[in-house]
């Protein structure tokens, strides 16, 4: 199942205070970049993020789910409604990103 322009547009309304977003369809589901670095994506209507050190400790209880089959197992994330976590979230993955 392909994930909806609207629940895309919704996530990144969301992330909207986080700095250096952007994003790339790709074959009926968005890549998420921050800062031109992959950190997640929007798959089968589902906002996933990879699962770093930093968010497994942000996201303790998150369930570990495939993006898509043969993918790697990433973090979903159902706090959605609370900007100030995202931004928060996308920070903290964002600066752990830039050190590989």
């Amino acid at each position: 199942m392909a994930s909806r322009k609207e629940y895309l547009d919704y996530i990144l309304e969301q992330l909207s205070e986080a700095e250096g977003i952007s994003h790339r369809a790709m074959m009926g589901e968005y890549v998420l970049y921050v800062n031109g670095k992959v950190f997640g994506g929007i798959y089968d209507n589902r906002f996933l993020i990879k699962p770093t050190k930093a968010a497994k400790a942000m996201l303790p209880q998150a369930a570990l789910e495939l993006p898509y089959p043969g993918a790697k197992e990433m973090l979903l994330v159902d706090n959605v409604e609370n900007k100030e976590f995202l931004r928060e979230l996308i920070a903290a993955v964002s600066a752990e990103l830039a050190k590989q």
